[in-house]
This record gives C-alpha cells, structure tokens and sequence, in this order.
C-alpha cells in the first residue's frame, strides 16, 4: 500500500473519534479528523472544545467489581488517550470516575491538535466513500446530512433514539440546611449532596412533576425514550413509586446531621466542575420546558432558591443496527474499509463509547497494514461489548451499557457471604490477565 493508502478519515472529534484518531496516529498512521464544531452544533452541544460531555461529568465507578470500572481498568492498560486525560482532570465523587467538564475536554483538544499526525477539518461530513478508510464516530448528535449518508451506507432508515440532559445548580444557591454530604452505605468519601424529601413533599412535587409542560420535539418518524437516559418526568408517569426506587432512592443515605436514614426520597446532586461551584441533578434528565423545570424542581426543599446555571435539554441520539452492519471488530461487514465507533454503533455510555474507539482505531490499523484483527475476548469487558453489538443473533437492537451479565462467568460457584463481589472480582482478575496479554501493536 501507498503511504495515501494508510490515510484514515475519522468523522466526529467526541470521545471515540479521538480515542480512535489518537490510537492510529500513534502508529504513525496520518489522520485526518472532521469536526462540525464551531461550524455547526447539535442543541445539547455548548463547547467548541473536542470529546465534549453534554449529559453527565461522570465516568461511571472506578472499582473493577463493577463492570464499568473492569471496562476503564481494561483501557488504561491498552494506553486510551481519553482515560489517560479522565484521570488527569478527575474531582471528587466516592468511588465514581467523575472528571471537570471543561478541563477534560480542553485536555483532550490539546493533546489531538497537538499531534503531528492529526490534520483538524472543521467541516459537516454529508458523504462517505466506502473506498476511503474512514472511521465513523459522529456520536449519538450526527447532523442531519451525516445521518442521510449513513442511511446510504446502510440501506437503513431506522437510525435514532432520543436522550435528555440534567439541569446544573450552583453550589452556593442550595440551602445546606436542607441538605447533606454522604455516600449510599458510606462507600467512598461523600462527595455527593444529597437533598432529602418528606412524603408530603415528595407528593407535591410528583404530582408538579407528572403535570409539567414539555417542550415540543422536532418531528421525526417515530419517539424512542431510551431507558438508560429516560427523562425524569417520563419515568415518574410510569408509577408514583417509580422514582422512589430509581433516581430518588432514599435506602443507605445517613444525614450526619440527625444519625437517621429516614427521608422518604432523597434527590441527589454531583460535584460537576473541580471548583466545585456547579453541581449536577443525578438522574434529572429532562424535557420540561425551562420556566416549568425552575418551577418543579425548586419544590424539592433544598433547591428552594436554587440558580440554575443550565436547564436539562432533550436531543436525537442516533444508532445503527449493528448486528446486521458490522462485525466484531466495529467494522462494516459490507464495506471493509469503513469502521464505526461510539454511540452510534450501540454501545451507550461514554466510557462504553471510549472502548469501541479503541478497538476501532487498533483495528483501522491492523487492516491497513494487513495484519488479523484483534479478536474480542468474551471473558473481557472490551470484548464482551464489542461481540454484543454484533451478536447476529439479536432480532431486537438495543443499546447497552456495560454490565457482567454480557462478560463469560465464571465457571465455578462461588457460596458464602459476598459471594457475588468475590465472584466479579475473579472475573476481573481474569480479564485483566487477558487485556496484558494482547498484543496491540
């Protein structure tokens, strides 16, 4: 092959087109990275910066008896850019991988424009040529020309759920005396704030909630609420109970303040920036309009005056149907040079999207220079995503997040009290064992 040959195309600077570009440029592979930003923005976008976090400032726990944490454990051994970048600007938040939102995605813009065999394109891509390596990692926010070529490509119109974004307080505007700092069972250092609620209260407030006016949708085909990012309201109309044992779970909170864990639902909040003067709602992603989320959500007593630097918005996410489109390796059964990475492909979450850019860039660059592709090991984190995505066995598509129930179990029983944490953390063992072993290169 020409040195031409070895170029690759990657579409999208979030979290896996840089992941992907930053792989293959450090194997001396040229790149060539479109970004729509500032040219063009989706409504949930607000940073011109790369890798950009639009719905949460969390990377999931950090913990490898977790199936997220196994998954991030599994990328800072393969070298991942964003990890790396994750773990430069992280704040606090218990066990959790949260990170400073600005700082993150300054870091990660810095370290791409910085490359010298990364070329910056900011240009909305409305056309792919499948005899073009190209990597396609638009995220979940593909433009609308983007999405018309993918629907070429693919032979494809089902091509779009929809996700929803929570609003952000400031931390000086919540009434402390109504709120308390701890962890759920005392796990990790209390980072989170959590903002109890009577059953009067938690009744006014869900009947507000479930009565709220939403913002209007743009017209599309079809309405698909994801269940990994359901708006608050849409999960309150599923039962008065329904957020009770979802976002607003009360069980293992203890207020220090009264030594009692007796709040009948408990919002709680997340440090955002490493400041520490923006907090997060954890779980609030929402479609209500504006002046009706100031409303409602200044119901909970602690957010009474509470200053909302940024309402929740609600945005088309877009996905593929890749059991039939790709195979274990991200890449297009029909187009081998084409490759797809991120949200787009199935994997939700961002450290899940982060994974799929990895093994798309290692894999761009083993096809380039005619080598076998990484073979997914079930046993692993990265390669039980990877085979789910492209499991042809699956009728019924869905995104997913990771979990231990897509990774091999172990083949042994394991009795006795915390059998199950001793069981994932023999499952870790084993994978990360497995992830030392790969030659990447």
């Amino acid at each position: 092959m020409s040195a031409k040959d070895d170029s690759v195309k990657v579409i999208g600077a979030g979290l896996a087109g840089c992941e992907a570009a930053w792989q293959l440029a450090q194997r001396g592979i040229s790149v060539t990275l479109y970004e729509m930003k500032p040219i063009k923005r989706s409504p949930a976008h607000h940073s011109d910066n790369f890798a950009e976090l639009v719905c949460s400032n969390s990377l999931k726990t950090d913990a490898v008896t977790n199936a997220a944490g196994l998954l991030k454990e599994e990328m800072r051994r393969l070298n991942s850019l964003i990890m790396q970048c994750a773990d430069a600007t992280k704040v606090p938040a218990g066990q959790s991988l949260a990170v400073d939102r600005e700082a993150f995605s300054q870091t990660v813009t810095d370290k791409i424009t910085a490359h010298p065999l990364i070329d910056i394109v900011h240009e909305d891509v409305d056309d792919i040529n499948p005899d073009t390596n190209t990597i396609i990692a638009t995220g979940p926010l593909t433009s609308d020309g983007l999405a018309d070529a993918i629907k070429r490509l693919t032979g494809t119109d089902d091509l779009y759920f929809y996700d929803a974004a929570a609003p952000l307080v400031s931390f000086d505007s919540i009434d402390k005396d109504n709120a308390f700092f701890a962890s759920r069972y005392g796990k990790g250092t209390p980072d989170y704030l959590n903002c109890p609620m009577t059953k009067e209260q938690y009744d006014l407030f869900y009947t507000e909630l479930i009565n709220a006016e939403t913002a209007p949708l743009k017209t599309f085909e079809h309405q698909k609420v994801f269940e990994g990012c359901m708006p608050v309201e849409v999960m309150a109309k599923r039962g008065e109970n329904t957020l009770l044992f979802g976002p607003l779970k009360p069980v293992g909170l203890v207020n220090p303040k009264t030594g009692a864990d007796d709040a009948y639902a408990v919002v709680q909040l997340r440090k955002d920036n490493a400041a520490g003067d923006l907090y997060n709602m954890v779980g609030f992603q929402t479609n209500l309009k504006w002046p009706e989320q100031k409303r409602v959500f200044s119901m909970i007593p602690a957010l009474k005056n509470a200053d909302f630097v940024r309402y929740g918005v609600m945005h088309r996410n877009s996905f593929i149907n890749s059991p039939k489109l790709l195979n274990c390796h991200y890449q297009m059964l029909s187009c081998p040079k084409v490759f797809f990475a991120g949200q787009i492909t199935g994997v939700e979450g961002y450290v899940e999207s982060v994974s799929s850019g990895l093994m798309a860039g290692l894999n761009m660059y083993r096809y380039i220079k005619q080598q076998p592709l990484i073979q997914p090991d079930p046993k692993t984190a990265i390669g039980a995503l990877a085979l789910y995505i492209s499991n042809p066995s699956v009728t019924d598509f869905q995104p997913m997040g990771m979990n231990f129930g897509i990774i091999e179990g172990w083949p042994e029983r394991i009795k006795g009290k915390g059998a199950k944490t001793e069981k994932y953390r023999l499952i870790a063992e084993r994978a990360l064992d497995i992830i030392d072993n790969i030659q990447i290169s």
